[in-house]
């Protein structure tokens, strides 16, 4: 039986190789940092690579942003110039999908970023995405809703426009073909 969950050896070799690349390409997202140390990290946690694969397999672009001296892990976000394409038209949570009667999206940001084993960046880390580059120009994305407006039905997004990173509010239930979310994972 395959595991869903496990990288054939040539994903796994192609993932790294497109990884390696990435890092290279953007080296500002991560001053300071060695790719052969990030590389054995993600040798260590098959899981994490597959997370990484998922990421990459619908659009995120993932690349290396920061590295936590606590937990000893670094840090990869989503980053594609605009939310990935696919994760996009895809309501809050489950609960928000539960609550539309008709025309429901075919899922919700916050579970299908359960399914790929990454969460949805706060706001907080989306402003820090952006001080990296300009991300969401044309596309919004969710971000994690914190309890006090989600218990509401409210969720909110984040998007740039006008060089200046935007935070909105909506139903949590809404979705739109522009807007998807971004992920986070740490290795």
């Amino acid at each position: 039986m395959v595991n869903k969950r496990k990288l054939s050896p040539e994903q796994h070799v192609e993932l790294l190789s497109t990884l390696k690349t990435r890092f290279e390409k953007n080296r500002s997202r991560h001053k300071g940092l060695e790719w052969d140390t990030i590389q054995a990290k993600m040798e260590e946690n098959a899981g994490k690579l597959w997370s990484l694969n998922e990421m990459d397999r619908t659009g995120g672009e993932p690349d290396v942003v920061d590295y936590d001296k606590k937990t000893g892990e670094y840090i990869f976000y989503d980053c594609s110039a605009e939310s990935p394409k696919g994760r996009r038209s895809l309501c809050y949570d489950r609960e928000a999908l539960e609550s539309r009667k008709e025309f429901k999206p075919a899922d919700s940001a916050v579970n299908m970023a359960a399914d790929m084993g990454i969460e949805l960046l706060t706001e907080e880390q989306y402003r820090y995405l952006q001080k990296l580059g300009n991300f969401d120009t044309k596309t919004s994305s969710w971000v994690k809703t914190p309890a006090d407006i989600r218990k509401p039905g409210g969720a909110i997004f984040c998007d740039r426009r006008y060089n200046t990173v935007f935070l909105y509010h909506t139903g949590a239930e809404s979705y739109y073909a522009v807007r998807g979310f971004r992920g986070v994972l740490s290795v």
